[in-house]
This record gives C-alpha cells, sequence and structure tokens, in this order.
C-alpha cells in the first residue's frame, strides 16, 4: 500500500523550527494560521489554483469544514508584471514592487494576520530555491527582455534531494533559440501582459509551486520518470500512496496542515485521474471504441442529429465511477438477485468521528475532519472487520451472496451500504426474527434524554441537508464525449480521494 515492500523510499525533510511552530503551538496567532491555512498558502504560492469549490462547505466558520471540487483542476503561472491597472498576485509579489511585497500580500486577504504573513515571507526568503531566483529576476535592469525557464527535472542530481536555485529555473536575455532553451514539461515563463502558462501535472514542480507551505524546502516530487530503488516506474498513486503514510518522528508538515491537506489530497488524485482519462482518450482504438459505436447507443443518450453518430469517445467500465461501470454493476446485482432471490438485509455503516480510534490518534486542538486520512483508514478497517462478522462469522445468520457500494457523505465521511441475501434456513419470516436482529424505537425521555431529543435533530438535520450541487453547462457538440461528461461531473472530496489512492475497494 505505501512502499510496495520496500521498493520505495523517499527521503523526508524535516519541516524549519518556525514552520513547525505555527502548525504545534497553541497560541491565537498560530491557531489563527491553522485555521486560515488555505489563505496564507494562496498568497505564499508561486501560481494559481483553478477549481470549482462548493463554497458552502469551506466556511471558516463554526461547523465541520469540507473542502469539495467540481470538475478538472489546473495550476498556471503568470507572466513577471500584474496586468496594468492589477495588483500583483502568486509569482508576481516576489518580483514586482519588492519593496511593498508584505502590504501587497496583505491586499490580497486582509483578513489574514501580518506577522504570520511576515514570518512565511520570511521564511521562504531564506530557504526556497525558487524564491532566490525570482528575487534574482527582480534585480534585472531589463527584465521586460528577459524569459524564465523553470526546469523539467534538476540537472545531476537524485530525484529526491534538494536542489540549489541554479538547478531549479535559468533566467535568460533576449528571446533565445527555443530549441536549446525549452525542453518537454520545462516552464517557460515570459512578460507577456495577460499570459498564462499551465503547469503540466506531470511535472515534479507541480506541488512545491503550488503549496510553498508544505514544502518549503521544494524537494522534486512525481514526474513520469519516478523509478524504485530497483528500477521499476512508481505511478501517481503509488508515490501519494508512500507520501501520505503516517511514520513515527515524522517531522514534515502535510499530515499537520489540516485544511489545507484536504486541498492537496484532492488536487493530486484529480491529477491521478487526469492521468489515467487522458491515456484512455490516447488509445480509443486499444480498448476497441468501435464496438460501443451504435445508433441504439446515441438513440439512448438523446442524440437526434445523425451526423453526430460514429463520434463517440468511450470511458469503458473499467475504469471504476464511470457510467458503464455502474450500469455494469447494477446489471451483475440483478443477476445475482435472479439467480439467489430477493436481499433479505439493507445493513449501512457510517463513519463516526468521535471513535476512540480516530481521537486518540488527534494532536491538541486537532479535529477529526483535519485527519482525512484517519478518517478514510480506520472506516476501512472497520468495515472490513464488519464484513467478516457478517460474511464469515454469519452473526446475522449464513449469507449466500451479498453486493455493497461505498459512498461518500455531503461533509465527506465515507459510509457503506450493504445487501445481504441470506441462506434460506437463515432467512427472516416472522416479527419476531426480525426484532432479533433490528432494534427500531425512540429511546424514552426519561432514561435516554441525551437520545430522545438529538434524534428527533438528527433526523431533520439528515433530510434537510441540502442537495448536491453541481454547475454544469450545456451546449451543442460534435459528438458524445463520456470522459468530457465524466469530469465535468466529478465530485470529489478528501476522504474519497484518500479512498481510491490507498487503493480501497468502493
Amino acid at each position: 500500500m505505501c512502499c510496495k515492500g520496500g521498493k520505495v523510499t523517499i527521503s523526508q525533510v524535516s519541516a524549519p523550527d518556525e514552520l513547525l511552530q505555527l502548525f504545534l503551538d497553541s497560541s491565537i496567532e498560530c491557531r489563527h494560521f491553522r485555521q486560515h491555512i488555505r489563505s496564507y498558502n494562496h498568497v505564499m504560492s508561486f501560481t494559481s489554483l483553478g477549481v470549482h469549490v462548493d463554497e458552502s462547505l469551506v466556511a471558516t466558520g463554526r461547523g465541520i469544514y469540507a473542502f469539495h471540487a467540481q470538475g478538472a483542476i489546473y495550476h498556471k503561472i503568470e507572466g513577471f508584471h500584474p496586468n496594468q491597472g492589477s495588483r500583483p498576485r502568486y509569482l508576481q509579489l516576489y518580483i514586482y514592487d519588492t519593496d511593498n511585497e508584505l502590504q501587497n500580500r496583505m491586499r490580497e486577504n486582509p483578513i489574514l494576520n501580518q506577522s504570520v504573513v511576515y514570518k512565511l515571507k520570511k521564511l521562504l526568503h531564506q530557504c526556497n530555491p525558487f524564491v532566490i531566483v525570482f528575487r534574482q529576476l527582480a534585480l534585472e535592469p531589463n527584465i521586460e527582455e528577459c524569459r524564465l525557464l523553470i526546469k523539467e527535472h534538476p540537472s545531476n542530481q537524485p530525484q529526491y534531494s534538494l536542489p540549489s536555485a541554479s538547478q531549479v529555473a535559468t533566467i535568460f536575455i533576449g528571446g533565445g533559440d527555443e530549441d536549446t532553451i525549452e525542453r518537454g514539461r520545462d516552464i517557460n515563463v515570459i512578460n507577456c501582459d495577460g499570459k498564462l502558462t499551465k503547469v503540466q501535472e506531470t511535472m515534479g514542480y507541480y506541488d512545491p509551486l503550488q503549496y510553498p507551505i508544505l514544502l518549503p524546502f521544494r524537494t522534486y516530487g512525481w514526474d513520469i520518470e519516478t523509478k524504485t530503488n530497483v528500477g521499476k516506474t512508481v505511478t501517481c498513486r503509488e508515490y501519494y500512496s508512500y507520501v501520505l503514510q503516517i511514520r513515527r518522528n515524522d517531522q514534515s508538515v502535510l499530515l499537520k496542515s489540516g485544511r489545507l491537506l484536504q486541498q492537496y489530497v484532492v488536487d493530486n488524485y484529480v491529477k491521478i485521474e487526469t492521468g489515467r482519462l487522458r491515456w484512455i482518450r490516447r488509445n480509443q482504438n486499444d480498448i476497441r471504441s468501435e464496438v460501443y459505436q451504435g445508433l441504439q447507443d446515441e438513440l439512448h443518450d438523446g442524440e437526434n442529429n445523425a451526423n453526430n453518430v460514429r463520434q463517440r469517445t468511450i470511458l469503458p467500465s473499467s475504469f471504476i465511477g464511470s457510467k458503464r461501470d455502474m450500469t455494469q454493476r447494477y446489471q451483475d446485482g440483478m443477476a445475482i438477485v435472479l439467480n439467489n432471490g430477493k436481499p433479505d438485509i439493507f445493513l449501512t455503516m457510517t463513519c463516526n468521528p468521535s471513535w476512540i480510534e480516530i481521537t486518540s490518534e488527534l494532536g491538541l486542538h486537532q479535529t477529526p475532519q483535519e485527519h482525512p486520512d484517519l478518517l478514510t483508514r480506520i472506516f476501512q478497517s472497520k468495515f472490513e472487520q464488519l464484513k467478516d462478522d457478517v460474511i464469515n462469522k454469519g452473526v446475522l445468520g449464513r449469507v449466500k451472496s451479498y453486493m455493497y457500494v461505498t459512498e461518500f457523505q455531503k461533509r465527506g465521511l465515507p459510509h457503506v451500504h450493504m445487501l445481504l441475501i441470506l441462506d434460506t434456513d437463515d432467512k427472516l419470516r416472522e416479527p419476531e426474527e426480525y426484532d432479533s436482529v433490528v432494534k427500531a424505537e425512540i429511546p424514552r425521555h426519561e432514561s435516554e434524554p441525551e437520545f430522545s431529543i438529538k434524534s428527533i435533530k438528527c433526523l431533520y438535520k439528515y433530510v434537510y441537508k441540502g442537495p448536491d450541487r453541481v454547475v454544469m453547462e450545456v451546449h451543442r457538440g460534435t459528438g458524445m464525449d463520456e470522459i468530457q461528461q465524466y469530469v465535468d461531473a466529478r465530485w470529489v472530496c478528501a476522504p474519497k480521494a484518500l479512498w481510491k489512492i490507498f487503493k480501497f475497494t468502493l
């Protein structure tokens, strides 16, 4: 799950003491930093984050915090100077009007603590190689003629060691020869008004450019050439499964970053999925997409333009979560019912963030939603135990067949719906038999007051929790693109992302 039997090792870089203090100290200033950590990272990052976020679930006030993203996610880097009439942002804050850098950052979000912003600025100026290069660029007298090349991989250097400033980026004066300057996934930044350059998610600088608070030393991350100790390719999912493990005496700040951890996890799961979807799009012939093409399929999907028939991009059932995958699972379930009879028990299990296994692992002032990795792993472990009790040990009777699905609530908590088909001799037929496995009653106010009234509150909070919302655009296209349809409707939270990164069964 994490290191492929010891074949993958990544050196763990300790965070500076000043940064660790912000994550661990109980002062008002440090608690404010942790509550607004996404905003602090935003004003210090070098790239912009393009994502549609459900703002109703990321409020900074009281209540459970949940980061949900819909659709695609991308990182972009801007030119050296802001457009006329605009304030400097992201990379520009390190280059333009550097005498007023602190004030410019505070204008981005006045709610932030100026002392904390100053500490972060000072820290990055001391240890981040990108900042060192950007400060050098700010001193160039002819910056209008400069271009900045952020290199795909540090030259002559092991993948996971710390780079120097000269290894991460190079400043060129004048135009230069495109063939000799820019290669592969290098990022070529020029001072062009309004020009945004997309950062490829397959580049190792994808994370450190966006998350300088989590990666202040800029450790080179995953790219398509990442290898194990024995030379085998490490996939993007395997890399992040390793990085997101809990380890003793870990002095990094990633798993301590709370709300920013949720964003980091969702961002990188979308990166993983983007790579898979890109492969499927480029290999339509290999998945025999022509087998899926047909007039019946088009009519079933509501297509009434004959010109669009046979212009379909397929997302096959082998991709978990696709429409074809869910349809196939439904058909498999109905086949089980046809063969073994209707289900006897509908069982639901929901993650409880107050489980002692979760709360005992939390640090001072930490809440369960700040550790989606704990929620995910402990729930999965408990569900495996439940399956063993129900299916193998037969605590509810001998199980002939079963099916289940793992879902994620609006606030991100995982829960499971399971259907059990019992053996003929153990089927529930009489009311007394149902009462032996089900308890359904309103608790007495006299003996259990905390359950009698709160149960009503819980019921109505569940019923009126609000609908799931997805922003969609409807327009006339040139064909059926199942991959784009999936991306547009995708809705990801941190526990769901971790569930898939850890390769747990849905």
